[in-house]
């Protein structure tokens, strides 16, 4: 079979370069290692098909890319990851706002259970999903891979069935945001507010969960809150990326929404691709105009909630962790929800020996006898899937160095 190459902005050899210019930091550990290096998800799929690295662990949609342009092979989604049973549900993207946003707690609590409806959308119609998804990510067009293009709809037809799209707040899922934190104490990268917090202090700063509780009445009630206080525009930040899937479903099947709950969030222009205005209508009437805004990145989000330019965020709990252990602005940032859970994976180079994590781990020692260790592609020092990888591999008694920029 042919292989299909990703094409992405960045170069094979500017990614090489990456490579060979980065430092490297190790971890101490004797015997059999793994190298690792810090790289943007993007670059992933070229560096994999050129042999730079041997694998990666990554988010969704990359990993269902990788997979479908036969450039890489799952050895294990994330929830699968050692220590067994550690990582089932874990904490991703989540749902979020700012002080100012707060302030008027009707409208948060109506967009986070619109938030939660977006997801039961997702869960009960994958297939429409991954059509509405793939839209607002890639206007439905190709991804092209060389000569050969794949269907970015079949794409989102594989990653959404691997990622767990629920808003619901469970004790496992806050537990898993304050292991996430005590993972960032360990490397160094929380040392502000969250350094040595108990368990109750950690909540309290991370969390507001009366936006949640309120969208749980509206639920049950199916009465959304009109607002008590008027607003004339509310902006939202969001990621290029599917784990932000309830938002774009909720404006691009708004129709739905207004039929069955009467609140809604309806594009000013219904069009292919992005939206960038919308309405928020609650009860039949419209409440105030919507900016969406697409982040480069979490902390680009966390910086624009700070400032005020955007009032809500779906974004990764990292940021998150990072902006509120930091925070010197008069503008708090809280976690209202979770958005999704899993969604991440550990994928290996297509010809490699090994299909599971136990023959991952055999090549891993193989080649570490050998002189010539796996190297793995990671998105970034302290990300979730960093940590989840460092957790795995120490579980196997392998090593590692790191390499970055």
């Amino acid at each position: 079979m042919q292989k299909k190459h990703f094409v992405f902005a960045a170069a094979v050899l500017l990614c090489l370069a990456v490579v060979f210019s980065a430092g490297c930091v190790d971890n101490g550990t004797s015997g059999d290692k793994v190298e690792i290096l810090y790289v943007v998800p993007g670059n992933m799929p070229q560096l994999l098909d050129s042999g730079a690295v041997d694998a990666a662990i990554t988010w969704q949609p990359f990993v269902a890319g990788i997979e479908e342009a036969k450039i890489g092979k799952v050895i294990s989604y994330s929830e699968d990851l050692p220590p067994e049973g550690k990582w089932e549900g874990h904490t991703c993207c989540v749902f979020g706002a700012n002080s100012n946003a707060l302030a008027n707690p009707e409208v948060a609590a109506d967009l986070t259970a619109l938030m939660i409806l977006g997801n039961e959308y997702i869960t009960d119609n994958p297939a429409k999903s991954a059509d509405l998804i793939a839209d607002w990510l890639f206007a439905k067009g190709d991804l092209t891979y060389g000569s050969v293009s794949v269907n970015s709809v079949d794409v989102m037809k594989a990653s959404i069935p691997t990622i767990s799209f629920s808003g619901e707040v469970t004790d496992a899922w806050i537990k898993s945001n304050e292991d996430f934190v005590q993972s960032q104490r360990d490397l160094g990268l929380v040392s502000g507010k969250l350094a040595n917090t108990n368990s109750e202090d950690t909540k309290e700063l991370l969390f507001d969960f009366s936006a949640y509780d309120a969208a749980q009445d509206i639920l049950e009630s199916g009465k959304f809150l009109d607002p008590k206080t008027s607003v004339k525009e509310i902006a939202i930040g969001y990621l290029p990326s599917d784990h932000d899937g309830p938002l774009f479903v909720l404006i691009k099947d708004w129709k739905f929404f207004k039929d069955n709950y009467n609140t809604y969030l309806k594009p000013v222009s219904e069009k292919v691709g992005k939206i960038d205005k919308a309405e928020l209508y609650v009860n039949g009437k419209k409440v105030c105009d919507v900016k969406l805004i697409e982040g480069s990145a979490g902390p680009n989000l966390m910086t624009l909630l700070q400032q005020n330019q955007i009032q809500y965020a779906v974004a990764g709990t990292p940021p998150f962790v990072s902006a509120i252990d930091k925070a010197s602005s008069a503008v708090d940032i809280k976690i209202l929800a979770p958005i999704m859970m899993n969604g991440s994976g550990l994928l290996a180079a297509d010809d490699a020996p090994a299909d599971d994590w136990d023959s991952f781990i055999a090549w891993v020692k193989e080649r570490s006898a050998e002189g010539k260790p796996v190297v793995i592609a990671d998105p970034q020092l302290g990300s979730i899937q960093d940590v989840q990888l460092k957790a795995a591999l120490d579980s196997a008694g392998i090593g590692y160095s790191t390499k970055s920029a």
